[in-house]
Parts: structure tokens; C-alpha cells; sequence
């Protein structure tokens, strides 16, 4: 029987892998869990104490985005594929930051991977504080240096972060992404969404945080509007059927798959190539017919060109599918 999981978490990871599972799940569980945002501040404003920051003892970890979990599924074995349907993401915090950070953001010197690529000064320190309204779903930050004096948008909050253990005993930083998710800052992984992810490590050891209220594409300053939530997910392991090599989203209108790598060229090939299979695999259409369809009707979104590796999401609308 499916149970409803309620976890505070006493350990925040910054690093995906398998780490000491912080519960174990049955296939058809929910987990309703507090976030942190992903400058390691609660759902209070106060700073994570170090007790529950993921530290190594001969490894410095950079403290952004940390990871609620992992939870470790039960029935999940190599080659399956975990779904995870995002239910709720409910803000619980009534402010949300952004910043700039010197060596981080697309319109600066990077300081990536393991020095800056440029000569000139890089980007001053700025942070931004928006105050978020719940009951009318929006963020509003004063531009005192500005015609507006004021701005408000709309929040559409979501899952910066989700992911499982990497491949090959892998163990990658919440900053970065790969074939097993991370920091993929995709505006489609809200809730209605399900997340299907490739299992790489028996149990999949799920993470997930890194709540945005809002954010444009490609998070261009390195930083979106960074806050805390209330999640509930549920997961079920797929068995069964091929294989998947990427991340791959659905929600009522669109089939989606995340690319992430470097350079953006190579994200947006992996995250088309691995629509196309999907269509063929699934749905059957030849492939190089569902090349040229996704040729004429597909879209793609941009989640970021700021992180070690960028991210791009490939979009086929189902109201094409047979």
C-alpha cells in the first residue's frame, strides 16, 4: 500500500549521489518535505548550522543548492526508469533573493572550471530582494535607479534542482547537471509535470530543491528568484521498456527532454536526438519522419547557459501524437 511520507530533513547534500538514503520509499510513495533555498537559508531565514550541511573530510564543497533526500527506492534497479510526479512546489517563505556573483553568469568573466576565462574585472556583487505575494502569485522588486521605481511579475514556482545518483559512482555538485538531471534550472519541472529519469544505481537515490519562483531562460545572471517550499512528490519505477539515456518531462501538452552539456550546441543536439528516439520507441513514428515533424512543430526553452554544463529542453506537443 502506498504511503505518505511527512520528512524534515536533518542533512542537506550538495553533491548528487549515493549518499546515506534519508528514506527508503516503495514504488506509488509520496514525500512531503521543506526546502532550503539555494543559498542554504530555511524556510525562516535562517542559515543551514553546519550540522546539517554535507561536508567531506578531505574535499572542500561549494554550499549552493542544497539537496533534500536522497531517498532511496525500493524497487528501482539499473536501467529502470524512475517517474516522479511533481504535485506540489508551495512557496512558504514570503521573500526570495537574486544576485550577482563575480565569476558566475553568462555576461561576465566565468570563473569555470577552475579559474577565470577573461582578463577584464568580472561582475560587482549586487543582491536583489523581491517580497513575494502568496494570495496573488507574485514577486515584486523595488528599482529605485529606475524610471519603473518598481516592478511586479507573475511566480510560476519549480524545481530548479532534481535528480538521482550519476552513473559509474559518480558524484556531481548541485551546481552542475548531466545524464542523471542536477541543476537543470528547467521552468517545466512545476508541478503537473512528471520527471522520468534514467536509474544508474540500484535504489535511484532521489534528491531534489533549489525552489525558483520565477526565472527567464536561461537564468542568465547565474541566479533566479531563489526561495523555499513545501514539495510533494510521488514516485513510481517503470520497468520494463527501453532504456533512457536523458532526462525526459510530460506534462498535458508536451512531451520533453533535457540535454545537458557544452558547449549549447551539444545540449540542444543531445535533447533533439533523444526526442526523436523517444517518439520512434514509443509512439510509432519512423524516426526520420518524426525528425521532420519535430522539425515543423517543435519548440525549445532554454533552462541555462550559466552552470558548468547548460541545459536545453526539446518540446513535442501531444496533440500530434497518435
Amino acid at each position: 500500500m502506498a504511503t505518505v511520507h511527512r520528512h524534515e530533513p536533518s542533512i542537506y547534500y550538495y553533491t548528487f549521489g549515493p549518499h546515506e538514503p534519508a528514506l527508503r520509499l516503495n514504488s506509488g510513495d509520496r514525500v512531503i518535505v521543506p526546502t532550503a533555498d539555494a543559498g542554504s537559508w530555511d524556510r525562516n531565514g535562517d542559515q543551514l548550522p553546519p550540522e546539517q550541511r554535507h561536508t567531506l573530510p578531505d574535499t572542500e564543497l561549494r554550499y549552493s543548492n542544497p539537496q533534500v533526500g536522497p531517498y532511496y527506492v525500493e524497487e528501482a534497479e539499473v536501467g529502470d526508469i524512475l517517474c516522479v510526479r511533481i504535485l506540489r512546489v508551495d512557496l512558504n517563505r514570503d521573500w526570495a533573493f537574486s544576485r550577482f556573483n563575480p565569476g558566475f553568469g553568462n555576461l561576465g568573466v566565468e570563473d569555470y572550471p577552475a579559474g577565470p576565462t577573461g582578463l577584464n574585472a568580472p561582475l560587482p556583487q549586487k543582491y536583489f530582494h523581491w517580497e513575494l505575494d502568496h494570495a496573488n502569485g507574485t514577486a515584486t522588486l523595488d528599482l529605485p535607479a529606475s524610471t519603473l521605481g518598481s516592478i511586479t511579475i507573475p511566480c510560476h514556482p519549480f524545481l530548479g534542482c532534481i535528480g538521482v545518483a550519476p552513473r559509474f559512482g559518480e558524484h556531481i555538485n548541485t551546481l552542475s547537471s548531466g545524464n542523471h538531471g542536477g541543476n537543470m534550472d528547467c521552468v517545466e519541472t512545476q508541478p503537473g509535470t512528471t520527471v522520468y529519469l534514467p536509474v544508474f544505481v540500484k535504489g535511484a537515490y532521489l534528491q531534489f530543491a533549489d525552489v525558483h519562483a520565477a526565472q527567464g531562460d536561461g537564468e542568465l545572471c547565474g541566479v533566479a528568484l531563489e526561495t523555499t517550499a513545501e514539495v510533494e512528490v510521488e514516485v513510481e519505477v517503470c520497468k520494463g521498456g527501453d532504456p533512457i539515456d536523458w532526462p525526459r518531462f510530460e506534462d498535458d501538452e508536451w512531451l520533453m527532454v533535457a540535454g545537458n552539456a557544452r558547449p549549447l550546441m551539444d545540449a540542444y543536439r543531445i535533447a533533439h536526438v533523444e526526442l526523436i528516439r523517444w517518439l520512434a520507441s514509443d509512439y510509432g513514428f519512423d524516426q526520420w519522419e518524426a525528425f521532420q515533424v519535430v522539425s515543423q512543430v517543435g519548440r525549445t526553452r532554454v533552462g541555462n547557459v550559466v552552470d558548468p554544463n547548460y541545459t536545453v529542453v526539446a518540446k513535442f506537443p501531444k496533440r500530434y501524437l497518435p
